[in-house]
Order: C-alpha cells, then structure tokens, then sequence
C-alpha cells in the first residue's frame, strides 16, 4: 500500500486525485496541503510543515511557488515526490534536478500516458519522414491557461528534436514575418477557448501529403490517472530524476 500526501488536494485535480485513489486498492491518501485547508476524510494543513504525517510519496499539484517549498521540503525529509505542477520557471526546473540527486523525483509536462506515446509516434514519424516534411504543432486550452506554448507542445517539440539530424528552430508567431517558411523552422501555434482540456496536433506537411498525429483530453482525469501512476511506481524508488518514459518502460 502507498502512502500519499497531495499538495493542492482541494483544487480540482486535488479532488480528483482523492477520487481515484479512493477507487484503487495499491495506494491511498493519508493527508493533504492547501492554502484552503479544510479537512475532510483526511488531515489537511496549510503547509507541510504542519503536517506530522508519515508517507510513501508526494503528489504536487499546486503553484510554481508552493512546488519549490515541497521540493525543499521533501529533500529534508527524504520523500520521493511527483510534480505535476505546470508553468515552472528554470529555477524551479534546476531545483528539481539538484534536489534529484538526493530523493526520488518524478517530472512529465504532461501526466496523461497518452500524450507521451503520442510524443514517441512522433520521434518515429520524424526520423521516418525526415527533412523533406515541414512539422508544426498546435495546441488548444481553455480560455484561463496563461503558458503558451503548452509545456506538452514543447515537449513534444523537445522529443522531435532528439532525432533530427540537425537541430530545428522554434517558430511562436509569424505574423511580422514576409518570407518563405525556413527548412528547419518548427512552428508551435496556441489556441485558448471555452473549456478545452488539452488538445494537441503534430503536421507533418509533405510533398502532395500531410500526416497527422494528435491527441486529444476529455477530461482532467487522464492527467491524474497518470499522476497516480507515477506516484505508486515511485514510492521505494532510489535518488534521481524520473519520467514518463520510465513509467511506460515498467508498464509495457
């Protein structure tokens, strides 16, 4: 059984967390962390250091701010944590890496298992295809996502990279530009409407064809299916910086 503290539990990826886990039989919430800090069937507190609680793990779903306190928080008391947190500036992508080499950390900018294989497909799509295919990338997100490009749209941007004879350039906005698309442009466009959980499109635009991959969210559940995944693989687990892909490679 996994022992889990959510930072965040009473947003709505906190609640949705809570749910299912309360349906799983390997792993359970034992606490929660919120600026809110009502409890409910478990203790909740305003901050980790007020919380006396033993865990196996830490989920964070909360702000760039509280995610580097958990980070500092869970190196001091040797708890592995999977950050699911999005936005994050370089300081706080350093800290995860330095606060790796002491205790587990699991990092995806995307937690949905789906949208990882989708950046697989496209690192085979690129290296079949090659130069002669231009690539561009959109995604969609409700009207209150403040990032853009998405950190899935880069990721999947970062993936393609890896297998490209020669690096891409990446292109956020052409309207002031009057001039043919460069060969080694990878254009990635943002969309923000309505409600749209997370929509993601990779083109690769040929001669005479276009493939197309994509994915696409119903809801936020996919995204915390993955976070508990993560969580329960790495609980036990030894110092140093976890992905995705480590997740996929035990599950497949």
């Amino acid at each position: 059984m996994t022992d889990i503290i959510i930072q965040g539990i009473n947003g709505r990826m906190g609640r949705t967390l809570c749910e299912l886990i309360g349906q799983r039989r390997d792993c359970r919430v034992v606490g929660g962390v919120d600026i809110t800090p009502q409890s409910g069937a478990v203790p909740v507190a305003a901050s980790l250091e007020e919380l006396a609680i033993h865990a196996d793990v830490l989920i964070d779903f909360s702000s760039p701010a509280a995610t580097q306190n958990a980070l500092r928080w869970c190196e001091k008391n040797g708890l592995p944590s999977v950050v699911c947190t999005t936005g994050l500036d370089q300081e706080t992508i350093d800290l995860i890496r330095t606060v790796s080499r002491s205790v587990a950390v699991f990092k995806s900018a995307n937690m949905s298992l789906g949208i990882n294989l989708l950046a697989q497909l496209a690192q085979k799509a690129a290296a079949a295809l090659g130069p002669g295919y231009d690539i561009e990338i959109i995604e969609k997100h409700h009207h209150n996502k403040v990032d853009a490009p998405s950190g899935t749209a880069l990721l999947l941007a970062d993936e393609i990279n890896r297998v490209a004879a020669e690096p891409y350039e990446y292109v956020y906005d052409r309207h002031t530009v009057r001039q043919p698309r460069g060969k080694r442009e990878l254009g990635l466009h943002s969309v923000r409407g309505g409600s749209i959980v997370g929509d993601h499109e990779i083109l690769f635009c040929g001669p005479d064809e276009v493939i197309t991959l994509s994915h696409s969210a119903g809801s936020r559940t996919v995204f915390a299916n993955g976070a508990v995944n993560a969580a329960v693989f790495l609980a036990g687990k030894a110092p140093g910086l976890y992905t995705m892909k480590d997740l996929m490679n035990e599950l497949l």
